[in-house]
């Protein structure tokens, strides 16, 4: 058996673990909620407005017109993210992203030469380069 098929049966398991199920789930639950996507359109709306007006030259902004999209934006964002089916789907997230970070920090670590059966699963790097000592 090559490595691509390895992989292949590897991103099957995936799809046969609970957390996918639940992901995929909460994912569908999302995409269905009429009331969240215009939530989410809300949102972004308010988003793209205050980025114009960010972009214009500093004395061309309205600063009174920032501070109340600023607003209106946390606003949209607080009840996009205190939906329901948002807050589920954000767990189910979690849930996937640890599963796949630990999956990479198993191959990182088999590409560095540890032995995948009993390396670590938790990876303790920061995301940041700048202070990093080196992957291993």
């Amino acid at each position: 058996m090559d490595v691509i098929e390895i992989a292949r049966q590897l991103g099957k398991a995936i799809q046969e673990d609970e957390r996918y199920s639940d992901y995929m789930l909460a994912k569908e639950k999302n995409d269905a909620d009429e009331a969240l996507q215009a939530l989410i359109g809300e949102f972004n709306l308010i988003r793209q407005n205050l980025a114009m007006e960010e972009s214009k030259p500093a004395e061309e902004q309205n600063p009174e017109k920032m501070a109340d999209l600023n607003e209106k934006m946390h606003a949209a964002y607080n009840a996009v993210m205190t939906n329901e089916n948002m807050a589920d789907f954000t767990m189910a997230k979690a849930g996937m992203d640890k599963m796949m970070g630990q999956i990479n920090t198993i191959l990182s670590h088999a590409l560095n030469g540890d032995d995948p059966l009993t390396c670590a699963t938790e990876s303790a790097c920061s995301g940041s380069c700048s202070t990093c000592g080196g992957c291993g």
